[in-house]
């Protein structure tokens, strides 16, 4: 299993102001934004930016970031979200600090987005706190710390956070900076799992497919495994043709079995392809072109239609 490294930039405008009469004219802007009406939300948040309003300013870096109302610009962006991270705002903080990570905007630099995450993972914010333990899990900006990653991790998944609670779980599986302890992984794992987190999905699948820190359950794995599969998760993919190839948890089937092979492979699982090929020596030609036929609809589906499952 391997670490997540995800550094995301997510949307999130802000709902709520420091006056009232700030709140009025704001909401214009809100309402146009939502609206679709970016131009006009532009407007009426732009003189709250240039007063200094760290609401407003944060909003019209998001909108330079995504390029609402005017032409995407990452380095205003990146300007706007520093006048409102000076200010102690934590929402623009954590942006400042991935656009460091990603390099956009700005020069590459691992060590300001440390400084900026954690500016924004002191006050609370727990895609902050995530990212922060990334940095200190692969020693990106800071010297390479398990413990202080998982302190992090921690701090972000007891505010639910499924990154943070994936990542905490590979912790505890792997033993990285916490003594090993398959029970945890597996709690970290089901509460990022259940929130949809393919990773931990896929993950989950595995212990209990493999009996680690819960009772071996086959159809358990399956029903996890399968969560993945539909979200494109090439592991979950291969491993779910695996288990309809051998007939564990669910009925053996051989034409199932090479298309779910078949689509891990072509989300680029090297043993989905030669598990496929393996399993094709078996199978007829008919049965060969029913599973293909089945794998091209699985995929143009976005794998809501992935023979009659």
């Amino acid at each position: 299993m391997t670490l997540l490294r995800s550094l995301l930039l997510s949307l999130a405008l802000v709902f709520s102001t420091g006056t009232i009469a700030v709140s009025q004219d704001y909401n214009k802007g809100l309402e146009a934004y939502n609206n679709g009406n970016y131009a006009t939300a532009l407007k009426e948040w732009r003189p709250f930016a240039e007063q200094g309003y760290a609401f407003a300013q944060f909003n019209l870096g998001l909108m330079s970031y995504h390029g609402e109302g005017v032409q995407q610009d990452y380095q205003e962006a990146a300007k706007w979200y520093r006048l409102a991270a000076e200010q102690g705002y934590a929402q623009a903080q954590y942006n400042l600090g991935v656009m460091y990570a990603n390099g956009e905007g700005v020069p590459e630099d691992y060590q300001e987005a440390v400084k900026w995450y954690r500016l924004a993972a002191e006050q609370g914010d727990a895609r902050a706190q995530h990212n922060l333990g990334v940095m200190y899990d692969n020693g990106y900006g800071v010297p390479e710390d398990y413990q202080e990653s998982v302190k992090w991790y921690r701090l972000a998944a007891e505010q639910g956070d499924a990154s943070a609670q994936f990542n905490l779980g590979l912790m505890y599986y792997n033993g990285y900076g916490v003594p090993k302890d398959n029970q945890e992984a597996v709690k970290w794992f089901r509460l990022a799992a259940e929130q949809g987190e393919a990773l931990a999905q896929h993950n989950l699948g595995w212990m209990y497919n493999n009996g680690e820190g819960v009772p071996q359950d086959s159809q358990e794995a399956v029903k996890w495994y399968r969560l993945a599969a539909e979200q494109g998760d090439d592991r979950a993919q291969t491993n779910l043709g695996i288990m309809y190839d051998n007939g564990k948890g669910v009925p053996q089937d051989y034409v199932i079995a090479h298309m779910w092979y078949n689509v891990g492979s072509a989300n680029g699982n090297e043993l989905g392809g030669s598990n496929r090929d393996r399993l094709a020596e078996k199978m007829s030609s008919a049965d060969i072109s029913k599973a293909q036929s089945m794998a091209r609809q699985c995929m143009a589906s976005n794998y809501e239609d992935c023979g009659g499952e």
